[in-house]
């Protein structure tokens, strides 16, 4: 039945889609394996894409020929760009999605890729001959052969529930746990360990009373996130804003007896940044209400997720608690909040390109190597494929820097620091974000995904528009001059001192609170000459001009840490011999093994002596 593939992908969540689909397209013949071919696609926990940091990479998943962004565009039912009041390095789209619409979506895209073929069975073992991944071995015996396998287990390798004193095996809610990888993996050298994550109760939305929240609306004009040209929804889903409250505190107390946390059941560790409500009310003990987002699960459904209140408390508990929160009197359930703790392999076991160092032709991505969240998995999973393909075709590894892509950030912070909670993005881990904005991954990627096979010659032909508009509205900019009674009434209203002499537009444009469309529409000469130019266009070229100064600094320390980049560190490498580095260095070094120096300075517990040490040995 079964013929040998070029890659099989396990599991069909965003990491194993994007997988299966980046193989496909570079031409590899793809098998992906999944449990229930219904929940491909699953959105687990909340029915939303990208927010801070994690909607850049979306947008670097789509510069690189990924399908997130795409899926997210024609499933969305809110889009808003989050940190507009901040600077350009830290402006984040995110939407809300219709659950239901983004995994219908994502199939229907993965059907209708060539080489991608589906296969329902749980895959509970690998074929491994000396040293190198063969195939895998299914639940019902069957053997499948390939050249490669990724696995993208998410939460399902031996994952169990939680629910107050409940715990029962699974992955996700109603469907069962994996098992057999992690002990197969571990008899051949690897080291697994335990993390946890956990989800709030789904609520009927027709029990909400509305009137005591927030409405939180959409943006008026949304850009969504593919820089293809995905019509996108006219109108929006409002969410709501409610706040949990003293009263609602009390009564989550009196079940932390019976918490699975608090009482030692669960061994995994949670996410710091997205903790569950009894874990805030633990950290933050002196805060006396945490927000609460409504979120709607799609356009036909009155099902609502609770986005903060994540919990694994006993049922009766939640229930009782969520009575107390405003607008919630007469809520109703669809089901409880629940934790889920499962294996994980710690990324420090991988090479860059997530293939393991232990086995050939064998890959890890998404929650299997420590991270949360979609956004962190879909790029995982996104470069596994790439690198799986690559790898048996015998081409050059696909490895993105930190200085090009988060993407990049995120997997060398996995392989060169490991995880010992889940890996979230956040803007404040990349070094060169005024570099990595949303706005221009385009710009930064798409060449590369095109030389790949990836992105289409008309994703190419788009961006060297881009960049010839770019170059043609900043010549505007700086050779047109402003005269004091052009702009005497649009700085008045902006209460700005008038202009003295003539200015060019782009020296007044670096002026505090003043954008180009406001000059554009206070400048009617300016307006005309800028007329024919796409809005993305102008954007980028009024980024670049404002934030010149900033993006030289950033693009001369990209420079002067890409030489400590190029030094090479041979694999087979003798660390033993280096007497005078530290204890640590010496067991960071053999363990991880670096590729560079670059990568060497960056690991935990690497101090600059120890660096020094090894340049002035690799030097001799």
């Amino acid at each position: 039945m079964f013929s040998t593939y070029d890659v099989i992908v396990v599991g069909a969540g965003h990491a194993g889609c994007e997988a299966a689909a980046a193989a496909a397209n570079m031409g590899s013949r793809v098998l992906l394996i999944t449990m229930n071919l219904q929940t491909i696609a699953q959105m687990s926990c909340n029915p939303a894409m990208g927010g801070v940091a994690k909607g850049q990479i979306v947008r670097e998943i789509d510069a690189m020929g990924g399908y997130s962004g795409i899926v997210t565009d024609k499933s969305m039912i809110q889009f808003r760009m989050l940190n507009k009041s901040k600077g350009p390095a830290m402006w984040s789209p995110r939407a809300q999605s219709d659950r239901m619409l983004f995994a219908a979506t994502w199939r229907q895209m993965l059907e209708n890729t060539q080489k991608v073929e589906f296969y329902q069975d749980m895959v509970n073992g690998l074929i491994i001959e000396k040293g190198v991944v063969r195939g895998v071995v299914t639940s019902m015996g069957n053997r499948i052969y390939s050249r490669s396998v990724v696995l993208t287990n998410g939460t399902f390798l031996n994952g169990i529930i939680h629910i107050g004193e409940k715990q029962f095996g699974g992955g996700r809610m109603a469907e069962k746990a994996a098992t057999g990888i992690t002990e197969q993996l571990v008899n051949e050298g690897f080291e697994s360990s335990r993390l946890k994550t956990g989800t709030p109760p789904r609520i009927d939305g027709r029990s909400l009373d509305y009137s005591k929240m927030e409405e939180q609306k959409g943006d008026e004009n949304p850009v969504g996130f593919s820089y293809l040209d995905i019509p996108l929804p006219k109108e929006q889903r409002s969410c709501w804003i409610t706040y949990t409250n003293s009263v609602v505190h009390d009564i989550l107390k009196t079940g932390f007896d019976r918490s699975p946390m608090f009482a030692g059941r669960i061994d995994g560790i949670g996410p710091r940044y997205c903790p569950s409500i009894e874990d805030k009310l633990n950290r933050f003990a002196d805060k006396e209400r945490h927000q609460l987002f409504i979120e709607p699960e799609g356009w036909n459904t009155v099902e609502i997720y609770v986005n903060g209140f994540s919990t694994s408390l006993p049922e009766e508990v939640q229930y009782e608690a969520l009575r107390n929160i405003p607008g919630f009197a007469q809520f109703k359930a669809f089901r409880p909040g629940y934790a889920i703790e499962y294996d994980y392999f710690p990324p420090t076991q991988l090479n860059h390109t997530l293939e393991t160092k232990i086995i050939k032709n064998l890959f890890l991505a998404g929650q299997i190597n420590g991270t949360t969240g979609y956004e962190e998995a879909a790029c995982q999973g996104l470069m596994a494929g790439i690198n799986a393909h690559q790898n048996i075709n015998f081409l050059e590894p696909v490895i993105l820097d930190r200085s090009e892509a988060y993407i990049g950030v995120l997997i060398d912070d996995l392989i060169s620091k490991g995880t010992e909670e889940p890996y979230r993005m956040f803007t404040s881990r990349a070094e060169f974000r005024t570099l990595l904005r949303q706005d221009n991954a385009d710009m930064r990627l798409t060449e590369k995904s095109f030389n790949l096979g990836l992105a289409s010659a008309a994703r190419l032909e788009a961006v060297n528009i881009k960049k010839i508009e770019v170059a043609k509205i900043t010549r505007i900019l700086q050779e047109s001059s402003v005269d004091p009674t052009e702009a005497e009434q649009m700085l008045s209203e902006k209460k700005m001192s008038p202009l003295i002499q003539k200015q060019k537009a782009a020296a007044l444009l670096l002026r505090p609170n003043l954008d180009l469309s406001i000059m554009c529409a206070g400048i009617p000469a300016l307006e005309e000459k800028l007329r024919e130019f796409a809005p993305h266009s102008l954007e980028q070229a009024e980024i670049q001009l404002k934030y010149e100064v900033y993006i030289k600094k950033e693009k001369e320390l990209v420079q002067r840490i890409s030489q400590l980049e190029q030094l090479s560190i041979p694999e087979t490498f003798d660390y033993d011999r280096l007497s005078a580095l530290s204890m640590e260095a010496l067991i960071k070094f053999k363990k991880i093994k670096p590729r560079t120096l670059g990568q060497a300075s960056r690991i935990s517990g690497v101090n600059p002596t120890d660096i020094q040490i090894l340049m002035v040995y690799m030097g001799r």
